[in-house]
């Protein structure tokens, strides 16, 4: 039987990797865990986001987000100063915002339309 212990990492395509990695370190402040050129200018960058990963590459596939595909949601420590600093750097959200019993969260899109979620947990669920 298959034992799965944890998501080891999500993975968006991108068609600009600058521009990619000034939306996800620049504007969220994620900090690289690893990256790799696997040839002239085609990358991969995973970051650090608390026991899983957010990796981005232009390498081996093409950046085609449908809308209402996949999102990926990074819990923040503090909801209201994380939505300050993205709408700061002129994004609008795309979703939300959205309150409940047990979170609250925000969708926002990367350059290539990638859904990113802004979350925080209530509580302790």
């Amino acid at each position: 039987m298959l034992q799965v212990t944890g998501i080891a990492f999500a993975l968006y395509h991108v068609t600009d990797v600058a521009r990619a990695r000034n939306f996800y370190e620049g504007i969220l402040g994620l900090r690289v865990g690893t990256q790799a050129e696997f040839a002239p200018g085609q990358w991969w960058i995973e970051y650090e986001a608390g026991p899983s990963g957010l990796a981005i590459t232009n390498f081996g596939g093409t950046a085609v987000p449908a809308s209402g595909g996949p999102g990926v949601a990074l819990e923040v420590t503090n909801y209201d100063d994380a939505i300050a600093t993205v709408k700061a750097a002129g994004l609008s959200p795309s979703w939300g915002p959205h309150d409940c019993d047990a979170c609250r969260s925000i969708g926002f899109r990367d350059p290539d339309g990638n859904e990113v979620f802004l979350h925080q947990r209530k509580g302790s669920v």
